[in-house]
């Protein structure tokens, strides 16, 4: 694993818990735990690995700080577009963050206490995943028709906006656009498809330009107390997007992507029912999605 032109140092061993802190923990989740700092929360992503919503034993030395530096990158980009939840003295605050607690220093974010909106905005330009079985079943991708010729993977004639429900445990479940903006308001969710459109295609075109795909990404949008929109958690990661190779693309099947996927295709060769405990990860298998992960951070960001 080559890893030695990364601008920031990777662990040897894989941060599982955050330990140690004078702060209050205020949610946990498959990987980022979140502390209260008083005036702001302090987001720390974990070395953590999930897989059919089970946390396996194992985690990835550096995945963390791999997807929070990808989240970087891509918040200062997209705030040209619209306001996020970085708090304005970020690097200031990290810097010092890192001095009492070195392991923490690339892996957090500290950012607005915010409301999240209680729909994640989906956009999908593939046919792939759960839209592909939509597609399968009825001809159409949730609410939205489609061609008939289509295959799996397929590009789609435009990016579709496919909100789903935040589940609190399991599955996000879909919901199609009108339900969605009852649940948060008409206005406001014009708001949020429209960004999302537009975040996913400044995605596609840096993407585009690093020979690499985005098929399809979940945003998070939150409120403050005036009521003003913010792009919040992670935005066009590898666990929150869908990245394939521009140049092994060929619709007709799956795609291989560039995230825990590589995981997935080991643990699907098992006789396991996907529940807990989950099985042991070999080293290669853990190796090999790393990889990944540091492939996609390197495309990106380059």
């Amino acid at each position: 694993m080559a890893n030695l032109d990364l601008p920031f140092p990777m662990p040897d061993q894989a941060l599982l818990e955050v330990e140690g802190l004078p702060y209050p923990l205020v949610a946990a989740g498959k990987v980022r735990e979140v502390f209260d700092l008083g005036d702001a929360l302090l987001m720390v992503a974990t070395d953590r690995v999930s897989a059919f919503d089970v946390v396996m034993s194992e985690g990835l030395a550096g995945k963390g700080i791999l997807l929070t530096q990808i989240s970087l990158y891509w918040f200062a980009r997209a705030g040209a577009v619209t306001e996020h939840h970085l708090v304005d003295d970020h690097e200031a605050r990290i810097e010092t963050l890192g001095k009492a607690y070195p392991e923490l220093q690339y892996r957090s974010m500290i950012v607005k206490k915010l409301k999240p909106l209680p729909i994640e905005a989906v956009v999908r330009g593939y046919l792939s995943g759960s839209g592909w079985k939509a597609y399968r079943e009825s001809g159409k991708l949730f609410e939205y028709g489609l061609p008939a010729d289509l295959q799996e993977s397929s590009q789609l004639p435009k990016p579709l906006f496919t909100p789903t429900t935040k589940a609190a445990s399991g599955h996000d479940m879909p919901i199609d656009c009108t339900d969605a903006a009852k649940l948060i308001g008409a206005e406001l969710f014009q708001r949020v498809h429209d960004l999302s459109i537009e975040l996913y295609q400044m995605g596609v075109e840096r993407a585009e330009e690093a020979g690499i795909i985005l098929a399809d990404t979940k945003f998070e949008f939150g409120t403050d107390a005036a009521g003003k929109l913010y792009l919040i958690d992670e935005i066009l990661t590898p666990d929150s997007s869908r990245y394939w190779s521009k140049a092994g693309y060929a619709p007709g099947g799956a795609q291989p992507s560039y995230d825990k996927q590589f995981v997935r295709d080991y643990l699907e060769s098992l006789d396991w029912d996907k529940t807990p405990p989950p099985p042991a990860l070999p080293d290669e298998v853990l190796a090999g999605t790393l990889d990944r992960y540091i492939e996609a951070f390197t495309k990106i960001t380059e």
